[in-house]
């Protein structure tokens, strides 16, 4: 079953909503079931202990009773979940220590551990995104893994150490390939909500056992009969709360299962996309069979995280109607149809292919379309992304997974080759950057010079989470810097605005605050000036002469199929208006975002040529609209 990012992205808005109504729906039944008790309790009968009368008759219809259920409800309900959602506003980092998460170092010692961040870190280059950071759930002896996070730029992998011991490099790799679907295709901001709903309808349950506890503390406390009445209401409406809170979170996790389920389906099928190895996340699914620990995480906050778990992480009695996940066997054959029912014991393979090159992989008989591949990597790109890494020089990757080096290195790449701008750029860090930085900025720039112009985003990506552990103090004498260093001599070329948009992107989320993006426009024709900018950016990079810019630009429109679209100056396409384009751009609907980079792509390639800054361009444009595009490969075709 192969996926679309495009399509992915556009169904996690429609999940979105219908998230929406089905809350509203799950409120609606609360509503009327306190309605119900509220009516029962006021109109429970009684005397009153001073006048000697019968109290608490009340008719079962009651508009303003009605209202005011309604309202604490909503205030009850939408208040929890607004403030569980709150409380993990910190993102992906957030979710995982509240799951006793544990952040890799990339120089950890363990063995299994290197391995892990190494499979991460292929996974991520390949598919054009920034690495993500990596926690281990140490006391968990399941086979299971999570990807959370608002979006992919705070966004973090973790697994079980279960996972790590249990599970072969190729069983990891397709559990890591089935999380990054989840971070790629929009699923996981989905998730956190999930969260927040079943939190919020848990606290009606949780406000009627404390009702309970006091009506049984009064009733202990009582010297005689004179509030008898009102401690039997007291009880009532307790145990009423907490039957209402025990149905509510029914509710709330058959909206966790409809919600989850069939995207268990899709990750695992982009998964294999990704790998082209079934046998990787198909295996790693007969190992959680075959283990006595099978899946299951004990943590206690596991079962408000349920649906976000690789496979179903929490065992209870309650029926199958309730599980975030299909059933374990189904989801094998769909992978595996030849499958018989023999699942496998772990552990055998899981430290004899430790930190190896990548292995076991199907060479792809031709690369696709680039658009296409956005969001979904292939062999191709994992093992470009391999070879890469290994290719490195060793002081590259060593600086490029600590803070103090990553900042060095990227220093190291925007500083110029002209040697008039360089002095200016050196001595500006000089006077303003860390010294044992601004040393080591000069012990690695040779050695930065030295690379290919294809390595430099990729390199890029792998310093995102060395950056992301910046203090704020740091974070903006660091931006400071990069806006220092790229304004040296006076003009922004292509490279640095692609550096800085692709960096700023993807760091920004964890230091400042950055809306996320909503969908505003449905059609690329309501946002067809912003559209224009883009194309004639494009079509006039690479130092095409004007008949082949009127000729890229003309190529593009016609696949965007727009009308009266013009290509425009230099000056009214330059990388400022560019900025203030992708920012409006970036509300387009999903579908609409693939439709415009076709008709970018489109544009780029018109000359049948595409240049490593053009290619880099393609990339920041992209990546600026939420859609992360993997490298470009020798030979590959755009369109």
């Amino acid at each position: 079953m192969a996926t679309d990012f495009f399509e992915n992205q556009d169904r996690a808005h429609k999940n979105t909503g219908r998230l929406v109504v089905l809350f509203a729906l799950a409120v609606c039944g609360i509503v009327a079931m306190l309605y119900g008790l509220a009516v029962v309790v006021l109109g429970y009968p009684g005397q009153d202990p001073y006048t000697g009368t019968m109290v608490g008759s009340l008719a079962w219809w009651n508009p303003e009773l009605l209202g005011q259920v309604t309202l604490a409800a909503l205030v009850i309900v939408g208040g929890g979940s607004l403030y569980k959602v709150a409380q993990l506003r910190g993102g992906g980092r957030t979710v995982a220590e509240h799951l006793g998460g544990r952040l890799l170092h990339v120089e950890t010692g363990d063995v299994l551990e290197r391995r892990l961040l190494n499979v991460v870190e292929e996974m991520a280059i390949a598919s054009g995104t920034a690495t993500p950071p990596v926690y281990l759930l140490d006391e968990e002896r399941g086979i299971n893994a999570f990807a959370a996070g608002f979006s992919p730029d705070d966004a973090v992998i973790a697994v079980t150490r279960g996972c790590l011991e249990q599970l072969s490099r190729d069983e990891l790799q397709g559990v890591v390939a089935h999380e990054f679907s989840h971070v790629l295709n929009g699923d996981m901001r989905l998730n956190i909500r999930l969260i927040g709903v079943v939190h919020g309808i848990l606290l009606i349950g949780i406000i009627g056992y404390f009702l309970l506890r006091s009506a049984a503390f009064s009733g202990r406390s009582r010297r005689s009969g004179d509030r008898g009445n009102s401690g039997a209401a007291l009880l009532v409406l307790g145990l009423g709360l907490v039957v209402v809170g025990f149905l509510g979170t029914l509710l709330g996790n058959l909206i966790k299962a409809s919600v989850s389920r069939q995207r268990e389906f899709l990750a695992d099928a982009s998964a294999v996309q990704f790998t082209r190895d079934p046998n990787g996340i198909a295996g790693a699914l007969k190992k959680i069979g075959g283990l006595a620990e099978g899946s299951r995480v004990e943590h206690p906050n596991a079962p408000e995280a349920s649906h976000m778990f690789f496979s179903r992480g929490i065992v209870s009695g309650i029926s199958s109607l309730f599980s975030t996940h299909p059933p374990l066997i189904e989801r094998i054959r769909r992978l595996d149809p030849a499958f018989e029912g023999g699942l496998a014991e772990g552990g055998a393979t899981a430290r004899g292919d430790a930190v190896g090159a990548i292995s076991g992989l199907v060479e792809a008989d031709a690369v696709g379309a680039a658009i296409d591949q956005i969001g979904v990597t292939s062999p191709a790109h994992l093992r470009y992304a391999a070879d890469l890494i290994a290719g490195l020089p060793a002081p590259v990757v060593r600086a490029a997974h600590e803070p103090y080096g990553s900042r060095a290195l990227l220093y190291a790449l925007l500083v110029n080759r002209d040697p008039r701008s360089q002095r200016t750029q050196l001595e500006h860090l000089a006077k303003h950057a860390d010294p044992a930085v601004e040393d080591e900025t000069r012990r690695l720039l040779p050695v930065v010079v030295g690379l290919e112009e294809a390595v430099r985003l990729p390199l890029v990506d792998m310093l995102i989470p060395a950056l992301r552990q910046l203090s704020p103090p740091q974070y903006d004498v660091f931006t400071a810097n990069v806006t220092a260093l790229i304004a040296a001599d006076r003009k922004i070329d292509l490279f640095e605005w692609t550096l800085q948009r692709i960096l700023l992107q993807h760091l920004a989320p964890g230091f400042e605050k950055v809306k996320a993006p909503r969908v505003r426009y449905a059609s690329v024709d309501r946002v067809a000036g912003q559209c224009q900018v883009v194309l004639s950016a494009l079509a006039r990079a690479g130092g095409r002469s004007e008949p082949q810019a009127v000729e890229a630009f003309a190529c593009g429109a016609d696949a965007l199929g727009v009308s009266g679209l013009a290509l425009l100056t230099r000056e009214r396409c330059g990388l400022a208006p560019l900025d203030e384009a992708l920012f409006a751009l970036s509300a387009l609907a999903p579908l609409e975002k693939k439709r415009l980079l076709r008709a970018c792509a489109v544009a780029v390639s018109a000359d049948r040529r595409v240049t490593v800054s053009e290619g880099e361009l393609l990339r920041a444009i992209a990546d600026s609209l939420g859609c992360p595009m993997p490298p470009l490969l020798p030979g590959q075709s755009l369109v």
